[in-house]
């Protein structure tokens, strides 16, 4: 029986000795438990890079395969990873429609056009889907992310042109300010089409900002210009490298009218229009025709272009401030034009 006693008094000193060591000092720090989303990982930026294969004529080339291709980035060969060729590749496209005052000599036919992209490219299918930015003196995000083609159309409907361009702000805006789809920017991936002549007068936004923020966030930009024949815009050129340095192109519709018109110099008008009569049916469905083409070679490219990525092989950790240059060639056929984006800088997409 004392043995015992002795053992419970023993105890109960030590439980007290522990209690006044835990009075005396700082409570140890727990480390957290485990768990999948806080287990720590690294993380390995992925490059997505969609490219365009055309011949010396234009025509798409769509039967490459991924051994067909070599990708270089800052000149060091890279391994690719993923590749596919499929025309059912999750997209989402932003619509950036400009309504400022330059739109409204053509603002029908470029209205039906953004609708008839709109319709093309949101077909109804789960894997594509839209939305609308439309700027003047400020931009506007009017729709936001939705797979229903008709409530952006419905929106474009109920537009008027007038006002600046904001057109830098807008591309800003489709950046950051709408819902996501899961999985962007890798499935779906981003495009933006722009509706516009590339004129900037209002935004607060730079073309640098924009710029790296596309590039950043891994975005396409496209473009229908609606700078008419014989004319030309300041925005010209900023809306050229906008598209080229992401991986797109600019359409010019209006501005080969009367490619397929012989002589149309030598009947010159009051009106200025050599061949085919500013206000007459001919003209109003030379124009349309000239919309239309545009809109199927950019809803053809969006939909025709390879998918590659690959995870930098470097040599080095990558500045994520440095901007990093990469080539893709196809060697079985050297003739061939790509277009692609021209370059990454070494961050996660924003």
């Amino acid at each position: 029986m004392r043995g015992s006693i002795r053992i419970v008094l023993f105890l109960a000193a030590l439980t007290a000795a522990f209690a006044l060591l835990g009075q005396n000092s700082e409570p140890a720090a727990r480390e957290p438990e485990a768990s999948p989303e806080q287990t720590i990982r690294v993380e390995v930026e992925e490059v997505i890079v969609p490219v365009t294969v055309t011949d010396d004529k234009g025509r798409f080339v769509s039967d490459l395969d991924a051994k067909d291709f070599r990708i270089f980035d800052e000149g060091r060969p890279q391994q690719i990873r993923f590749f596919t060729r499929d025309p059912q590749q999750p997209v989402v496209v932003g619509f950036l429609l400009d309504m400022s005052n330059s739109t409204r000599i053509h603002w029908k036919h470029f209205q039906e056009a953004s609708m008839e992209l709109a319709f093309n490219l949101l077909p109804g299918d789960d894997r594509f889907s839209g939305y609308l930015i439309t700027f003047a003196n400020d931009a506007e995000l009017a729709v936001n992310t939705t797979q229903d083609s008709e409530k952006i159309a419905d929106k474009i409907r109920k537009l008027k042109p007038g006002g600046g361009a904001a057109f830098y702000d807008a591309i800003y805006m489709a950046c950051t300010t709408r819902s996501l789809i899961q999985g962007e920017p890798y499935e779906p991936r981003r495009v933006i089409i722009v509706i516009g002549d590339g004129h900037d007068t209002a935004s607060k936004k730079s073309l640098e900002e924009v710029l790296e923020l596309a590039q950043r966030n891994l975005v396409t930009i496209y473009a229908l210009s609606t700078v008419s024949f014989g004319f030309s815009s300041e925005g010209e050129k900023n809306l050229t490298r906008l598209a080229e340095e992401t991986g797109g192109r600019v359409m010019y519709p209006l501005n080969n009218l009367y490619k397929d018109i012989s002589g149309y110099l030598s009947t010159p008008s009051d009106e200025g229009n050599f061949a085919i009569k500013v206000g007459t049916g001919g003209y109003a469905a030379e124009v349309a025709s000239g919309i239309f083409r545009a809109i199927a070679a950019v809803s053809g490219e969006i939909s025709t272009q390879y998918i590659l990525r690959y995870v930098p092989d470097t040599g080095t950790s990558p500045d994520s401030k440095l901007f990093r240059k990469i080539e893709v060639k196809v060697p079985v056929l050297p003739h061939v034009r790509m277009r692609h984006r021209s370059g990454y800088y070494p961050s996660q997409p924003q």
